[in-house]
């Protein structure tokens, strides 16, 4: 019998656990100010992709809000294999939570406090977005900023996100797209975007506003082994609307073509040709990963 999310087993700390038992302090700092870092991942038939480049990114984020972990990269990276094992999905989105663990009532952080470690799957459904298109919204709000930091990690502090999807979400689209009044498009709410226009991909070059999606990445090496032209650059939402495709990625959606932006549509209200072979070279990047 196939595992369901309700009976998976969970990693928490040391121990592997079933979910519905799989507890955490109401003290942690996690539970409390979203102190912490995470790791969304795909796997296929088994195998994680790109696992070694989502442990690096956590491990590279680690010193920049001074959290350390009592692990090493090859441990943390068979754990979160281990716990993909003992659940049977064939294909499975994979979550690694890392909170400052218990500390002290206050913002202040004891260096001495156990970090928590939480590792879940869950299983990965194929959506029809795919073949069909969605719409997305462009939102008018400042990216937000992390003093001293760039944007190149997963923080806990997801409510700017959640508030922008769900502004979206009520427009009747399926993401919200930040426009900085300063530095126009961003990013999604949990996702990056590409457009396209007149045959060369386009996405907002990186800086501290930008997360640097994994699919991104991926996206931007075939690209470049096929020859499509690439610019990262500035985007202005008025590219946006007017862009030949629009897609948007990231590791649990991979590509997603956007068919429409607010009342625009974009291209002929179809997946756009260059997104969908975008997408078909990614599946196979991800099937010749196992």
């Amino acid at each position: 019998m196939k595992t369901t999310m309700r009976d998976s087993i969970v990693y928490l700390n040391g121990l592997f656990t079933p979910l519905e038992k799989a507890h955490i302090s109401i003290m942690d700092r996690g539970f409390c100010y979203g102190d912490g870092l995470f790791e969304t991942m795909r796997a296929c038939n088994g195998t994680i992709f790109r696992l070694d480049q989502h442990i690096d990114r956590l491990f590279k984020s680690l010193p920049l809000i001074f959290l350390d972990i009592p692990m090493t990269h090859n441990e943390v990276k068979h754990t979160v294999q281990e716990t993909l094992n003992r659940n049977d999905f064939e294909n499975a989105i994979i979550r690694l939570t890392l909170t400052r663990g218990v500390n002290r009532t206050g913002f202040q952080i004891d260096p001495d406090t156990a970090p928590t470690l939480v590792i879940h799957a869950r299983p990965h459904i194929p959506n029809i977005v795919h073949q069909k298109g969605v719409q997305i919204s462009l939102i008018n709000t400042a990216a937000s900023r992390l003093p001293g930091l760039n944007k190149n990690l997963k923080s806990c502090n997801f409510l700017l996100n959640i508030l922008v999807q769900e502004l979206s979400r009520q427009k009747g689209s399926m993401e919200g797209i930040i426009v900085d009044p300063d530095l126009g498009v961003t990013e999604g709410a949990t996702s990056n975007i590409f457009i396209v226009k007149n045959g060369a991909l386009k996405t907002p070059s990186m800086d501290n506003l930008i997360l640097e999606g994994i699919t991104r990445q991926v996206v931007l090496e075939i690209a470049q082994t096929h020859d499509i032209p690439i610019e990262q650059c500035s985007l202005t939402a008025e590219e946006v609307l007017t862009a030949d495709e629009v897609f948007i990625t990231n590791s649990g959606i991979d590509i997603v073509p956007v068919i429409q932006v607010d009342e625009i549509i974009i291209g002929t209200h179809q997946p756009g040709d260059l997104t969908c072979f975008l997408r078909n070279k990614f599946l196979k990047c991800v099937e010749a990963s196992h």
